[in-house]
């Protein structure tokens, strides 16, 4: 038997949650239409792929791809509907304006894929052409010219139309623009319907259903059915050759990067703000498209000690929200770095002068690394100086000497002899060579007297 949890929520199916998502915009009014649209392409596909069929025609195959792009934009019309309805959350902290993005960009990627298998198909007839029959060939055309079109013009797809102008120029909408200025200095009206430049989707759907009726012409004029590929070919450029630009600036947008045409204006932003009371320094900028039309940032703003951070979070906030729709502002104030004072504590009896008497001695490593004749640090490849001493007691320890007289001041030294014979065993006795030589200490009252030699007799 399972285990019993209450009060746990029921995990829905990836097709429920779909379903419920899609109720959630069908029952917006507004996505009425986009569904009846929706329904009456895929009745024209499937009219349109019988008619390949019985035609034999691979350039209305390619033409009737672009009838299943226009059903990708309706659908993408339904996740923009979809985007509006929606609030961010914790999941999707800035919304879910990016499933747009990426709706254009997969439709955009499809499409061009169509017209590479176009592409490999047409290369394949170029080697057996099949005949062309031309009985429905020209019904079809007209059929996807008249919907593609009126799908176009009635439905305002918002991500498409966005893209389809910020996107760059393709090259059959430069060849076109060039032939429309010749014509607009002939016919001045028609500047208004052909410059500055034409919707792509209506010029390919155009320059498709053009092609069309060059191949019915030659081929029920003179029996060429090599015309039929050639004119696959040409639809299966232009649709890739219109859909690439969309697809780098969609793809664009989903890699986080910043728009080039506010680049200057964020510059000018971000030098605005580095002049404000209070700003030091403005650093880890970062600002990237979000959604079509939308751009998010963030920035640290490091300012004085003394500044007030509300006022110059306000400030920031005013001067880039005009530029940048979804701003994160870090605000820090400046901090001096002081150095850390560390101390040791020092035992009582080190520092009772009275108890001992201490003689401070270099460690092995610190002597070994100075010179003895200049006291710095010497390399340990050098060898040493002719006239270098040799200093008594290099590689002893430190010895502290026992005090057993009794000394009626603090500080005060008895001038009397002090048994050393602990330190003639340590090595300090060296004949001619006095205290202040050896030991280089501080007390100059200490008598010059190394005490006995090795034989029990007192050194003069």
């Amino acid at each position: 038997k399972g285990t019993i949890h209450l009060f746990r929520k029921s995990q829905r199916s990836l097709i429920g949650k779909l379903t419920h998502e899609f109720r959630l915009v069908a029952a917006d009014r507004r996505s009425w239409k986009i569904l009846l649209f929706g329904a009456i392409n895929l009745i024209c596909i499937g009219f349109l792929l019988m008619w390949c069929s019985s035609t034999n025609s691979i350039a209305l195959t390619a033409y009737t791809y672009l009838t299943i792009f226009d059903l990708f934009s309706l659908i993408t019309c339904l996740i923009s509907y979809w985007v509006m309805m929606k609030k961010p959350s914790p999941v999707y902290s800035f919304g879910f304006e990016r499933f747009e993005v990426l709706a254009v960009f997969a439709s955009t990627v499809l499409a061009q894929l169509g017209a590479l298998f176009i592409l490999k198909e047409s290369a394949e007839r170029f080697l057996e052409q099949p005949e062309i029959h031309t009985g429905r060939l020209l019904v079809g055309t007209f059929v996807a010219l008249f919907f593609n079109l009126f799908t176009m013009l009635s439905i305002r797809n918002k991500p498409f139309a966005y893209v389809s102008e910020a996107a760059s120029t393709s090259w059959l909408q430069e060849h076109v623009a060039d032939l429309s200025r010749s014509i607009c200095g002939i016919i001045p009206g028609l500047s208004s319907i052909f410059l500055p430049r034409m919707n792509p989707f209506v010029l390919i759907d155009v320059a498709g259903a053009l092609a069309l009726c060059i191949t019915y012409m030659l081929i029920e004029i003179n029996n060429y059915f090599a015309v039929d590929t050639a004119s696959a070919i040409a639809i299966a450029l232009m649709t890739f050759g219109t859909m690439y630009p969309m697809s780098v600036y969609s793809g664009k947008v989903l890699l986080q990067t910043t728009p080039p045409h506010v680049i200057g204006q964020l510059d000018k932003l971000l030098r605005e703000v580095s002049t404000l009371d209070g700003v030091l320094e403005v650093r880890n900028e970062h600002f990237w498209t979000l959604g079509f039309g939308t751009l998010a940032g963030s920035v640290h703003v490091r300012i004085r000690r003394d500044a007030n951070e509300q006022m110059v979070l306000a400030h920031v906030t005013n001067r880039l929200y005009t530029l940048v729709s979804t701003l994160t502002v870090q605000i820090f104030k400046d901090d001096w770095i002081r150095p850390t004072l560390s101390s040791v504590p020092i035992a009582n009896n080190i520092l009772n002068l009275s108890d001992h008497h201490i003689i401070p001695m270099l460690s092995l490593k610190a002597a070994d690394n100075l010179n003895p004749a200049t006291s710095t640090p010497a390399k340990p490849s050098s060898p040493p100086p002719e006239f270098s001493f040799n200093t008594p007691g290099k590689n002893v320890n430190p010895v502290i000497l026992l005090n057993t007289q009794t000394r009626p001041y603090g500080l005060g030294f008895n001038p009397g002899p002090a048994p050393y014979s602990s330190v003639l065993n340590q090595g300090f006795g060296i004949p001619g060579m006095g205290a202040t030589q050896g030991f280089r200490t501080g007390f100059t009252n200490v008598p010059s007297r190394y005490g006995t030699n090795t034989h029990g007799q007192p050194r003069p």
